[in-house]
């Protein structure tokens, strides 16, 4: 046990420095995700009129922004490199078509799936367990579609499965502490968001560290005013440092085992 807390910390410590120097190195994503996310405002508010077609419009537009988003983050990630502003048009229309698949994937079953629970006196607990299921199994598609680029939205889904199993405590340990101090209702209320569309909704990456952020000031006795305005402004960065960790984490978990991080841990001076 002790050789498993020492490795995790071990790889904890190796992924937030990674992270800093990615922050660093790409900090440029900080504005482009707050103008992804004041353009999908605009856009959504011209498509909210158009009824089905404006929604499946705004799919569209969301897997564009998404793709664009994994493709910088990639970069930044892997590449290991400085991100520019050069950088923009060429990651729109990245991983489109892997966006879409996999978010079209979860959507139609669901969309089936809540239709028939209407009638269900059980209705939002039922539906509540299984976005919290697919939330949990499909949490690091993002870093999946990126990092491994598989063909299918199958290969996609069967991965990130399996990448969950066998990393489930590392992986989610960060998320466990972040939500201890709030109870399970808000766990609950941002796996039901990201569960529809697989961890591929732009809104769920910018809605999780709002809502911790917004958490823990209340805890600390912030007046709702500034706090909203505090979150407001480190939204976009508390974002783009979740995405470098994820991508970092995901990296480092995905090139080893339990019993290598450990192995490593113990041959270390």
């Amino acid at each position: 046990m002790q050789g498993f807390l020492q490795a995790t910390l071990r790889l904890y410590h190796q992924t937030l420095i990674a992270s800093i120097q990615s922050f660093k190195r790409s900090w440029l994503l900080i504005p482009v995700i707050m103008v992804f996310a004041l353009g999908l405002i605009l856009i959504s508010s011209i498509m909210a009129p158009l009824g089905m077609i404006g929604g499946f419009i705004l799919g569209a537009v969301n897997a564009l922004i998404i793709g664009a988003t994994l493709y910088l983050t990639e970069q930044a990630v892997l590449g290991a490199r400085r991100l520019t502003w050069q950088d923009l048009p060429s990651s729109l229309g990245q991983y489109f078509w892997d966006v879409i698949s996999v978010g079209f994937m979860v959507w139609f079953p669901l969309m089936f799936l809540e239709l028939g629970l209407q009638t269900n006196p059980y209705q939002g607990l039922l539906a509540t367990a299984i976005f919290f299921l697919i939330f949990i199994l499909l949490n690091p598609v993002p870093e999946v579609i990126y990092q491994k680029r598989n063909g299918s939205a199958m290969e996609v889904v069967k991965d990130s499965y399996d990448f969950v199993m066998e990393n489930w405590i590392e992986w989610f340990l960060p998320f466990a502490i972040a939500f201890a101090p709030f109870g399970l209702t808000v766990f609950f209320d941002i796996s039901s968001q990201a569960g529809r569309r697989g961890g591929l909704d732009f809104w769920y990456l910018l809605t999780l560290p709002f809502s911790i952020l917004s958490q823990w000031l209340s805890m600390f006795g912030i007046s709702p005013n500034v706090n909203f305005a505090i979150v407001l402004v480190l939204t976009p960065i508390l974002t783009t440092f979740m995405l470098f960790f994820r991508g970092h984490l995901f990296a480092n978990l995905n090139k080893s085992s339990h019993r290598l991080r450990a192995f490593q841990t113990r041959q270390s001076p």
